[in-house]
């Protein structure tokens, strides 16, 4: 399976928002990453609703939702009607997993689950085989920009074995730090989704930095 490649929409130009999606339309990236964040969980505030909902009704690449907020299953349904692709919770959020994976596929979406830094893979191992894809945190979540912690390409080695293991068909991902020397080392390590933010929308082609990662080899 090749790369595939989720540009994070929270580093785009929100001034110029309509131009960076056709961007991304004419890309060759897979998805387009988009981050929700409460200023509870982490200590940031991004977009909710109305972002998600503008943003759907140009972008022709699958949305990839990311939910840093407590209480993600309460907004399952309205994520839904956004025609979003899949729907990532955090395992640190969510009290009952296992119903709240339920109640996204219910929807016709497919589930994720996040892991921040701290939290070991070892969490998923009685519901690994339910998720559609892990994303693991390579930066403490909130903002963009910031340095990638080492740790986690242990980390994607162990959920790797995990995986096959089970039998899950559970696809990883990684967020955080993700750019030109990063990259590399964790395709090498097990990864099958990069996202990525400011490598890619602040580059001067951001067309080449995704067609780049996309050709990365396991």
């Amino acid at each position: 399976m090749s790369i595939l490649v989720s540009p994070s929409l929270l580093s785009a130009d929100f001034l110029e928002l309509g131009r960076e999606i056709e961007m991304i339309n004419k890309s060759e990236a897979d998805w387009l990453h988009l981050d929700v964040m409460d200023g509870v969980f982490v200590p940031n505030i991004s977009f909710g609703f109305p972002v998600l909902e503008a943003v759907s009704k140009v972008c022709t690449k699958p949305l990839d939702v990311h939910f840093m907020i407590v209480h993600p299953e309460h907004y399952i349904q309205q994520t839904a009607k956004t025609g979003a692709m899949m729907m990532s919770v955090h395992y640190e959020t969510c009290i009952h997993l296992h119903r709240v994976i339920q109640e996204i596929h219910a929807t016709g979406m497919k589930a994720g689950v996040t892991l921040n830094p701290s939290t070991p893979v070892s969490v998923l191992e009685d519901i690994i085989r339910d998720v559609d894809m892990v994303m693991l945190m390579s930066v403490n979540p909130g903002f963009g920009g910031q340095k990638f912690i080492e740790n986690t390409i242990r980390k994607i080695e162990c959920l790797r074995r995990m995986i096959a293991k089970s039998g899950s068909k559970a696809l990883i991902e990684v967020d955080g730090g993700v750019q030109e020397e990063t990259a590399p080392r964790l395709v090498q390590a097990g990864t099958d989704i990069l996202v990525s933010g400011s490598y890619i929308f602040k580059s001067a082609d951001p067309l080449a930095i995704i067609r780049h990662l996309k050709e990365l080899k396991k």
